[in-house]
C-alpha cells in the first residue's frame, strides 16, 4: 500500500511504525473473512481493511471525525485478522496508533468520558474492584435479572500450597481476576506445586496495564507496567524461571512490555527480560509430565479459546492438547476463531455488539451438549457465565484434583 503521511507525523516514532505497517498491507481483504464485527455488520469500515484505510487517511491529513472514531471503537482488537493475514500486517499495533491519534483530535461526549474514566479508576485496582464487587453481590437480590446475572458468585478459594521447591515461578495475579475469581490463581499454584514448582506472589504487582492502554491512557499504562517490573525484578534476579499468567489477556500484554518500554532508558532492558520470561500457564504445563493429573472423567468440555490466547499469543490448540492428553473429551466448536464479545472493556463500551457476539459464541459452545465450558481468560469467563446454560470454569481448575 502506498502512503504519503503528513509531515507532522511522518518522522515521529509512531509515524514511522504506522507507515511500515501500512506498506505491508496488500489490501487483499482476507482479514474481513475472519473479522467478528465485519461478519455482524457487513460494513467495509467495520472490518480491518476499512479501518486500515481510515487510519491511512488520518495519517495523510484527511479530516478526522466521530465517524472515524465510531468504526475504530467498534474494533475488538481480537487479532483474528492477524492470524489470517498472508502478509503479516501488524493490525493491532496500527489500530492502537490510530485510536491514540483519534482520541487526541475528536472530543468524546461527556457521558463517554465519565464512563471511561470510572473504568480506569476502578477496574485496575484490586481493592477498589473487590469492594465494589462485594457491594454488588449484596445487592443482587434486588437488582433486575439482566444486571444481576452479570455479577459473578463468590466461589471457595482452595488453600495456597506452603511447600517450597527449587524451581520457582512468579505469578501475575492481575486486578479483576484477583477480585472475581481468585480460585483460578490458587488452583494454578496447587497444580504447579504437584509438579515441583513454587508459584511466587509479588504483593506490589497489580494490573498489567492493558485496560489503560486500551482506553488510550498511555502514560498510565506504562506506570502499571513499570510497577510490575519493579515488583518482579528481585525475584527475577534471584532465579525465577518464568512469569506465569492464567489470564491470557494479561499475558499477551506482559509479552509486549519490551515493545512498550523499548525506548525507556531505565526500563527498556528490564522490560525485554520480563517479556522473555512471560508464559501462559498452558505453555508451562505443555512441557511437563502431567501423568499425575490423568482423568477418566465423563465430562464433555467445550473449550473457548480466548482471542488473546489463539491470536495474540499464537497458542492455538495448546490447552486443547493438554486437556485431551489428560483424558477429557472436547466437543467440536464451530467458528472457534471468533470472539465472545468480552474484549476487555468492550462488553461495557459496546454492549449491543458484545451481546450479539456472545449469543453467537454460546450457540456454538452449547451445540454439542457439553457438561461444562472451559476457557483461559478472566474476561471471557465472566462474559460467558452471564448467559451460559452450563458452568463456566478456567481450564486450570479441572486439574486441581485435590480441591
Amino acid at each position: 500500500m502506498q502512503t504519503s503521511l503528513i509531515e507532522s507525523i511522518r518522522n515521529t516514532a509512531q509515524g514511522r511504525e504506522a507507515d511500515a505497517i501500512l506498506r505491508s498491507c496488500v489490501h487483499c481483504g482476507f482479514c474481513n473473512a475472519t473479522c467478528p464485527t465485519y461478519q455482524l455488520l457487513g460494513d467495509e469500515l467495520d472490518g480491518p481493511r476499512g479501518r486500515i484505510y481510515l487510519i491511512k487517511q488520518m495519517l495523510e491529513g484527511q479530516p478526522v471525525t466521530t465517524h472515524t472514531q465510531l468504526h475504530l471503537d467498534r474494533c475488538l482488537t481480537c487479532r483474528a485478522c492477524e492470524t489470517t493475514c498472508p502478509s503479516g500486517v501488524r493490525y493491532a499495533r496500527l489500530a492502537e496508533i490510530g485510536k491514540d491519534l483519534v482520541e487526541q483530535q475528536v472530543p468524546r461526549p461527556a457521558t463517554q468520558r465519565v464512563l471511561r474514566r470510572l473504568l480506569r479508576l476502578v477496574l485496575p485496582y484490586p481493592q477498589r474492584f473487590a469492594g465494589l464487587l462485594e457491594l454488588a453481590r449484596g445487592l443482587r437480590p434486588v437488582l433486575p435479572l439482566s444486571l444481576a446475572r452479570k455479577i459473578p458468585y463468590a466461589e471457595p478459594v482452595p488453600p495456597w500450597p506452603t511447600r517450597l521447591h527449587a524451581r520457582r515461578m512468579l505469578v501475575l495475579e492481575g486486578c479483576v481476576q484477583r477480585g472475581a475469581t481468585p480460585q483460578v490463581t490458587a488452583s494454578a499454584a496447587r497444580v504447579l506445586d504437584i509438579l515441583g514448582v513454587t508459584l511466587l506472589r509479588a504483593p506490589l504487582a497489580g494490573c498489567c496495564g492493558a485496560l489503560s492502554a486500551h482506553l488510550q491512557a498511555h502514560d498510565e499504562a506504562l506506570g502499571f507496567m513499570k510497577r510490575n517490573i519493579d515488583a518482579w525484578w528481585p525475584h527475577i534476579e534471584a532465579g525465577a524461571e518464568a512469569i506465569v499468567s492464567t489470564a491470557s489477556g494479561c499475558g499477551v500484554v506482559v509479552k509486549d512490555y519490551g515493545a512498550y518500554l523499548r525506548d525507556d532508558p531505565a526500563y527498556g532492558v528490564k522490560a525485554a527480560r520480563v517479556s522473555a520470561l512471560a508464559r501462559d500457564i498452558s505453555e508451562v504445563l505443555a512441557g511437563e509430565d502431567l501423568s499425575k493429573f490423568a482423568t477418566h472423567s465423563t465430562m464433555r468440555i467445550a473449550f473457548h479459546a480466548p482471542c488473546t490466547l489463539q491470536h495474540g499469543q499464537r497458542l492455538s490448540g495448546t490447552v486443547e492438547a493438554i486437556l485431551q492428553r489428560l483424558g477429557f473429551t472436547l466437543t467440536p466448536i464451530r467458528d472457534a476463531h471468533l470472539c465472545c464479545g468480552s474484549a476487555g472493556t468492550y462488553s461495557l463500551l459496546q454492549a449491543e455488539l458484545s451481546q450479539r457476539l456472545l449469543a453467537d459464541k454460546l450457540s456454538a459452545l452449547h451445540s454439542d451438549a457439553p457438561t461444562l465450558i472451559a476457557t483461559a481468560n478472566i474476561g471471557c469467563q465472566l462474559q460467558l457465565a452471564t448467559q451460559a446454560q452450563v458452568p463456566v470454569k478456567h481450564w486450570i481448575e479441572l486439574l486441581d484434583v485435590s480441591k
